[in-house]
């Protein structure tokens, strides 16, 4: 959706375009297709290993793996469209099975395995999934949701599932059959799961060509001395669009290798950077965090470190850890980053020095990438902004989502009529072109890179029996960027105290969102439209 050229500029009209030249994006290439073109000359080189076992693929079992996965899912009756929901943490298979599930034709959509079980059920129901995938430990999760479940590991056969080893054998003896629907450039192969601007979580809908053209554009800066030579960190997770397309897709696009880890421990983590030799790892800044003050760190001889230059894009980066981080870590690159669902992953970014796409200043996320137009708008006015001065970030690429998931009314707020999309942050790019993000017009917490919904937790906090009103923010914390803060409104004559109604969202939320802080009010602030009056609870929670 949108173009990269526009038909009628205002006078006035302020667009900013990438200081390099546009790159090509192929027309007739399906996401596997594209990541996996060349693979052939790979075939031995490892693509994903395991950082705990060892165990890994190579780019031969990679490519056979995926065809061998589209053939049986089309053989158990998969048609091109339908949504598979895979519920997963970071293994070696999950980007086999992803675009396994989209050479079949099919869309994939990753949801965290540490959510709810009502949270995976409400993005199941929501996304009209046909098919779910998961493995033995998030099972009790998903059986009870009616649909078929195919489950990955090593464990023994679940009653009532499929075995993710014996249907990749199932489809050797298979003849090819007759449902090879064709799968086009312009068909959806993602639908990801993002709070967008508005807060409550909507289905994504993204296109073989939405990111074919993100990776063209944010790997435009990747010449052939760097093809297999990156080692990359596969911490982020995969059912994020960071994981999906700036990890796994853009690694086999590169035919680096991944080292997959399902979860942050930091001697764990440590311990893979170093016997890995992991050459680049996009993290969060909780954990740059960690390794400037944990004493663990310590242990490990730094000098052993193959690391080059670390990436962190899921949330602010407080400048004195940056400082800290690099008097600690001399040598390594820090880049911060600026994407979103929405535009398939990577918007702003940075490239290679050594061809003149130079690192931008501290503290900027990079400058625009080849291909897009980028906007700073006056939210009040609409106006596009001049040069040094913030405004709404506004994209318009061939990123761009289709829009969400049967929500034309959150579409049309997010999507404008000539294609921009309004991210609902707020930043503006200076005379050398580098863009700064400074704040967010809209009101999701960002707790330790994850995202959380003021407007889902208001909603269980609603549900309990005594509460009458509430209203969720964020509050400033330096170890997880964000804690999710409440007021609350509590009955009268209702005996529960906070501890009671934190224990209740905390019951019916997955970890990352519980409320961490809870006070109770006689009154909850609010505009004369009805809106909460967020700022004013933050400035006066912050008080205390």
């Amino acid at each position: 959706m949108g173009s990269t050229g526009i038909q009628s500029l205002h006078p006035e009209e302020h667009v900013f375009r990438s200081r390099y030249p546009p790159v090509q994006i192929p027309s007739d290439l399906t996401l596997p297709d594209f990541v996996l073109q060349n693979a052939e000359l790979y075939s031995e080189k490892v693509a994903f290993v395991d950082a705990a076992t060892g165990k890994g693929y190579t780019y031969a079992e990679v490519a056979r793996d995926i065809r061998r996965f589209a053939k049986a899912l089309r053989s158990i009756g998969l048609r091109k469209g339908c949504v598979v929901v895979v519920v997963l943490p970071n293994v070696i298979e999950y980007a086999i099975i992803a675009l396994g599930i989209m050479s079949a034709g099919g869309v994939f959509s990753g949801a965290n395995p540490a959510s709810h079980a009502s949270e995976i059920k409400k993005q199941v129901e929501s996304a009209e999934a046909k098919l779910i995938i998961t493995d033995a430990s998030t099972y009790k999760k998903v059986n009870d949701l009616g649909l078929s479940v195919i489950v990955v590991g090593e464990e023994e056969r679940i009653e009532g599932t499929m075995k993710w080893d014996e249907l990749l054998e199932a489809a050797d003896r298979a003849s090819s059959g007759s449902n090879n629907e064709m799968v086009q450039q312009s068909d959806l192969c993602a639908l990801p799961f993002s709070s967008g601007t508005t807060g409550l979580s909507k289905g994504v809908m993204l296109t073989h060509r939405n990111i074919v053209a993100n990776l063209c554009s944010s790997l435009f800066s990747v010449g052939p001395e760097m093809i297999g030579q990156v080692t990359i960190l596969g911490l982020i997770p995969f059912y994020h669009i960071y994981g999906l397309t700036g990890i796994c897709c853009a690694t086999i696009r590169n035919k680096g290798k991944v080292v997959v880890m399902p979860k942050y421990e930091l001697r764990a983590f440590m311990d893979a950077l170093i016997t890995h030799e992991v050459t680049f790892a996009p993290i969060v800044p909780p954990i740059i965090l960690g390794l400037v003050k944990n004493p663990i760190v310590d242990e490990f001889d730094l000098t052993k470190l193959k690391l080059r230059s670390i990436m962190t894009a899921a949330a602010p980066l407080a400048p004195e850890i940056l400082n800290e981080f690099e008097k600690k870590f001399p040598g390594i690159v820090v880049q911060e980053a600026y994407g979103m669902t929405e535009h398939s992953c990577i918007t702003i970014s940075h490239g290679d020095p050594s061809k003149g796409h130079g690192i931008a200043k501290r503290n900027s996320v990079g400058f625009i990438l080849p291909n897009l137009e980028v906007k700073f708008v006056d939210p009040e006015t609409g106006r596009s902004l001049p040069k040094n001065t913030p405004g709404e970030i506004c994209v318009r690429s061939q990123c761009v989502m289709k829009g969400y998931y049967k929500n034309e009314h959150e579409t049309a707020l997010t999507i404008d009529k000539d294609g921009w999309l309004h991210t609902g942050d707020v930043g503006y790019i200076d005379d050398d072109g580098d863009v700064f993000v400074v704040d967010r017009i809209k009101e999701l917490i960002k707790y330790k890179g994850f995202q959380v919904a003021p407007a889902e937790l208001e909603g269980v906090l609603l549900t309990h029996p005594s509460v009458e009103d509430a209203a969720v923010v964020g509050l400033p914390d330096k170890e997880a960027g964000e804690i999710p803060s409440a007021w609350v409104v509590i009955s009268p004559g209702a005996k529960e105290n906070e501890e009671d109604i934190i224990k209740h969202v905390a019951a019916n939320v997955a970890h990352y969102k519980k409320v961490r802080r809870l006070q109770f009010v006689d009154a909850i602030p609010k505009s004369p439209s009805g809106k909460i009056m967020r700022r004013l609870i933050k400035e006066k929670m912050a008080e205390i």
